[in-house]
């Protein structure tokens, strides 16, 4: 199939993107990488009237230090956090997570902020940003605001984000000494959507978890967060016991979907 017909627009700073999606409102679609949206248009499940295409800010592309966190360009492509030395040294859950995302063409047009806002359940990064709780900074014409990952997505594509906002950065605190993470997910063949993932995030102090935020992703209608799983492993030495009564909560916390595999 074909994409149907509409406007395209590429502004040349940040302000410009924010007044255009003031002036079309929701008839207006942003295009970052597009390895999400351009599919959607072809297939027709999305018919914007205007594609504002914001790919060539490159204000939104860094991965910079700040004093008290790691920042992130929402531009930032996925093959670029996965070469960054500062992305290995301070958010290593990522870098193992991207290394998962689809294939190489994809992560070198696919961007981090794009695959936020597009809240697709079974991608890889949403599930990072709630375990790693990170801040997202949503910017419009009104000025900027913080949106924790945790209230970030909302639904099945979906998020918190306004029709006037876009995603403009991503804010990780600095890892600890005594931090530990984890990355695995399922999937048919290396590439594909995964059938259940999972990215992990604690803190290890004299032998147990005294902290801990599990993220699954594509086992329902959004990325989620394991409070009662991780809970039952906090505090006690994570033995056959303790990841039974893990298993056991995790049944309260997820209602995972039909296996479409």
């Amino acid at each position: 199939m074909k994409a149907a017909a509409f406007d395209y627009l590429r502004p040349a700073t940040l302000s410009e993107a924010l007044a255009l999606l003031v002036q079309h409102g929701p008839a207006a679609k942003l295009l970052a990488g597009g390895q999400s949206l351009l599919p959607a248009l072809n297939l027709r499940l999305s018919q914007p009237a205007l594609l504002i295409d914001i790919s060539r800010l490159d204000e939104l592309r860094h991965v910079s230090i700040a004093p008290d966190c790691l920042r992130i360009g929402a531009l930032t492509r996925h093959s670029d956090l996965l070469a960054s030395p500062d992305i290995a040294r301070h958010a290593p859950l990522l870098r193992d997570a991207i290394r998962h995302v689809a294939h190489p063409a994809i992560r070198s047009r696919g961007t981090i902020g794009g695959s936020l806002a597009n809240a697709d359940p079974a991608a890889e990064l949403p599930a990072c940003a709630l375990a790693l709780q990170a801040r997202l900074m949503a910017r419009s014409l009104r000025g900027t605001r913080v949106i924790p990952a945790a209230d970030f997505f909302t639904g099945l594509f979906e998020t918190a984000l306004a029709e006037d906002e876009i995603l403009t950065e991503i804010e990780i605190d600095f890892p600890r000494p005594d931090d530990v993470h984890g990355f695995q997910e399922l999937s048919r063949r290396s590439g594909d959507y995964a059938i259940v993932g999972l990215a992990a995030h604690g803190r290890r102090s004299l032998g147990v978890l005294s902290e801990l935020q599990l993220g699954y992703f594509s086992v329902g209608t959004r990325a989620t967060l394991a409070t009662r799983a991780a809970e039952t492993l906090v505090g006690r030495p994570i033995d056959t016991d303790a990841l039974d009564l893990a298993g056991a909560a995790l049944a309260q916390d997820l209602e995972p979907h039909a296996d479409l595999q």
